[in-house]
């Protein structure tokens, strides 16, 4: 006979596109959660609220809200609840938002690129008391590990302080938006869902202050950054 598994409750889900929401909705589904024992929020101040009122036992926290980061809300989990698992689960793919995110006390890290599937098993590793590191994040530090011979301070002026505005997958998309490709070509091409590519370019906008595709392709080409 099979022992049922318990799962930890109650679940903070934070995370602000109604889309991704449903996504990870589903997947707590698929992994036994009931409606009633997840709790979904938009952003920093009503996750904050949330957590000041009651103890979470697992926390899925996306970097990029719009009244601030993700690492915020991190913070404050950690600070009331030392226990608590935390899965970063962001379209941010740097080094420095990865380490950001542990330093401040996430147990995990997994891009929202990643299928249903990766992210599932990256949520079962942290209830198995697992820390998992997405493969691309883990990988470039590998190479940057590899590559310590270059001085750090030869790369950061040869990319420049406007280019490292943006990751190099948002760098990347904004590259394929300015040939004049759709999202669905983009995310076609990148072998990502459509999903993945709206939440890079959302992203973008943010960090350009622009609220259209060629305003976003002008003002990086002026910025330098294309």
């Amino acid at each position: 006979m099979t022992q049922e598994v318990i799962l930890p409750v109650p679940v903070l889900v934070v995370e602000d596109e109604g889309i991704i929401q449903q996504r990870l909705l589903k997947i707590l589904t698929e992994l036994g959660y009931k409606p009633d024992e997840l709790i979904f929020t938009n952003n920093v101040c009503e996750s904050i609220q949330v957590v000041d009122t009651q103890p979470i036992s697992l926390a899925l926290v996306d970097l990029g809200l719009p009244d601030g980061s993700g690492i915020q809300v991190i913070e404050k989990i950690r600070s009331l609840e030392s226990n608590t698992m935390i899965l970063v689960v962001s379209a941010w793919s740097t080094q420095e938002s990865l380490f950001s995110a542990i330093k401040a006390g996430a147990t995990g890290y997994v891009l929202k690129e990643r299928d249903d599937a990766e992210v599932l098993l990256s949520i079962r590793s942290i209830l198995r008391g697992g820390a998992p590191i997405d493969p691309f994040i883990a990988r470039e530090i590998l190479k940057q590990i590899s590559e310590a011979e270059e001085p750090a301070q030869e790369q950061t002026a040869a990319e420049g302080p406007e280019q490292s505005i943006l990751t190099s997958r948002e760098r990347e998309i904004l590259d394929l938006v300015a040939q004049g490709l759709s999202n669905r070509e983009i995310a076609e091409q990148l072998f990502v869902s459509r999903y993945t590519v709206e939440s890079h370019i959302k992203h973008i906008y943010r960090k350009l202050a622009v609220t259209k595709r060629t305003k976003a392709v002008s003002t990086a080409r002026s910025m330098g950054i294309l």
